[in-house]
């Protein structure tokens, strides 16, 4: 029977049939005691902060770090993998948990339609986690706009902090793709609506207070960040901070149960704990440093996910995340997809399906240079083939063959179709890989380096540029931030996802490029200095033919068209 005449089950008609168990016995399960979570309906549960106090003395387990190739525009399957893995570690009796971030209705109503994995590698409930969830980014969202208010009602009752409303840099932000909001003004109808100025929107997860969120350690931890949040400058080009205004006590308060991770389970029942969402081309792409701390405390083996590829997400987890949790990642896995690499080898979308070994391997050297990221950093691998229904023998042979050839650890992931047991392969090849290979695991810079040093630092050693080249505009801001002792944060590089090269159309593994920092920008409470490169944008659009066209809902309530 032909590919084309198979019946292939949707993720959500997979999701659906799936039989959860209550979310008590999952909480059991990590021997939970019942004052150390909080039931959100059935399936859901938020984890007390307590547990990470019970357990600190305890020896961490092993973080197993899942990353990819550049991807395509609908991803490759970080998240299935995350999760197949995760399961498959567990069915060969290593106690595991999943930890993964939670998905942007930007994306999901936009291009993805949904986020939580996919066929029989998927978190549960899927429905509630592509929606609203346990409201985290709502809590995110709405102090985000509260800060808004609070500096535009500053303002308005006199100003006292001289805010330069020409040099706010705080904008509003909303969990969706709105294109239309990205470049607004507020504060028209005369003196008593207020003072009249620029603003926009950024979506929810490019907002520093989801990076602020995922790279807290306690509540504390989390006031302090939030009070450094530069908001604007004043007239004599002084930063004004949300200390400054005051309002890190109602911000804090507005995020204290966002703060407390989020617990569910995969279709095999696994244990998940999903929080924070950052986006890792336009912020630092990881989960919640607590998420992945407490899961490293309450199992042997924690697999968690970095968004996008290895020049984003990955070197985002490895030189910021780990660096401010105090995080040793101990193994990656490199995912790849053969659809993908034909991409790269110079296949058009629309013919991604047929099979084109000769475009397949002109694709590899894509995946050569994630293997040489990932080797930068010191730390072992598996490359995880993540397999599709399209992909063929001759196809799925030559990448076992060209890593076999240079030495390198690959396993065929057969998760959406399989569950747990299509990941065991790869399972057993990431253990092997964790007791035989050395781990020297060493950020790629020093932070005490200069910022212009550590941007090239990451354009060079991670992309393959040959230069960086910083806007007039760039330059300014160095100097300013350097003389504000700014320049010791590490770099949030924000770039395109598609492309090594900060040019969405230059696949494969370019040469001879150079990178644009067109402007920086200070997110000082999250503790990193954000470059933007390119076209990337903190406000995503919506495309011709959105996710959403698809979503609707039955008369009994079931979801439809998520996928």
């Amino acid at each position: 029977m032909s590919v084309e005449a198979k019946k292939v089950k949707s993720d959500i008609e997979i999701a659906q049939e799936a039989v959860m168990k209550p979310i008590s016995e999952i909480a059991n399960t990590l021997n939970l005691s019942d004052d150390e979570w909080e039931p959100y309906g059935r399936y859901k549960a938020k984890i007390s902060l307590d547990v990470m106090k019970r357990l600190q003395k305890k020896p961490d387990g092993k973080v197993i770090l899942v990353t990819s190739i550049n991807p395509t525009p609908a991803g490759e399957g970080k998240s299935t993998v995350t999760v197949g893995l995760g399961q498959a570690l567990n069915k060969i009796g290593n106690k595991t948990i999943v930890a993964l971030r939670e998905p942007s209705l930007g994306p999901t109503m936009g291009i993805k339609g949904g986020a939580s994995g996919g066929g029989y590698s998927q978190v549960m409930p899927m429905e509630d986690i592509n929606l609203h969830f346990t409201g985290d980014f709502h809590a995110i969202t709405t102090a985000n706009n509260a800060l808004s208010a609070f500096i535009d009602n500053h303002i308005h009752q006199g100003n006292e902090c001289q805010i330069d409303t020409r040099k706010i840099v705080w904008k509003r932000v909303v969990d969706l793709n709105d294109r239309a909001l990205r470049q607004v003004v507020v504060g028209l109808g005369g003196p008593v609506q207020g003072v009249p100025r620029e603003d926009g929107f950024n979506i929810t997860v490019a907002s520093e207070i989801m990076a602020i969120l995922c790279l807290a350690s306690d509540l504390n931890d989390l006031k302090e960040r939030l009070s450094r949040i530069v908001v604007a400058y004043n007239y004599n080009n002084e930063p004004v901070t949300v200390k400054d205004l005051g309002v890190q006590g109602a911000l804090t308060l507005l995020l204290k149960e966002a703060l407390k991770p989020n617990l569910v389970q995969t279709l095999e029942n696994t244990p998940a704990i999903l929080h924070g969402g950052p986006f890792a081309n336009i912020a630092h792409g990881c989960n919640s440093i607590i998420a992945t701390k407490l899961a490293s405390k309450l199992g042997d083996y924690v697999v968690t996910e970095a968004g996008f590829g290895a020049d984003l997400g990955a070197e985002k987890f490895l030189n910021i995340k780990s660096r401010i949790g105090e995080l040793k990642p101990q193994a990656v896995v490199i995912v790849a997809t053969i659809r993908a690499l034909k991409m790269h080898g110079g296949v058009a979308k629309e013919n991604l399906s047929v099979e084109n070994v000769e475009a397949l391997r002109n694709g590899m050297e894509n995946l050569q240079k994630h293997i040489e990221t990932v080797q930068s950093f010191g730390l072992p691998f598996v490359v995880a083939i993540n397999r599709f229904v399209t992909d063929t023998d001759a196809e799925i042979k030559l990448i076992h063959d060209w890593c076999d050839e240079r030495g390198y650890d690959v396993a065929l992931s057969d998760v959406w179709a399989k569950g747990g047991e299509g990941g065991i392969d790869l399972a057993i090849k990431l253990l092997k890989v964790l007791d035989e290979k050395e781990n020297n695991f060493k950020p790629l810079y020093d932070t005490t380096e200069p910022i212009e040093a550590k941007i090239e630092t990451i354009a060079k050693k991670v992309y393959g540029a040959s230069g960086v080249e910083f806007s007039t505009k760039a330059k300014k801001q160095i100097a300013e931030f350097t003389s504000f002792g700014w320049d010791k944060l590490p770099i949030c590089m924000a770039k395109t996802q598609y492309s090594l090269s900060d040019d969405p159309t230059k696949l494969g593994r370019p040469e001879g490029f150079t990178i644009t920092v067109r402007e920086l920008r200070p997110s000082i409470g999250a503790g990193f200095l954000v470059a933007l490169t390119g076209d990337v944008m903190t406000m995503p659009g919506l495309p011709k033919k959105p996710a959403a066209l698809n979503m609707d809902v039955d008369a009994d309530g079931k979801a439809i068209g998520l996928f």
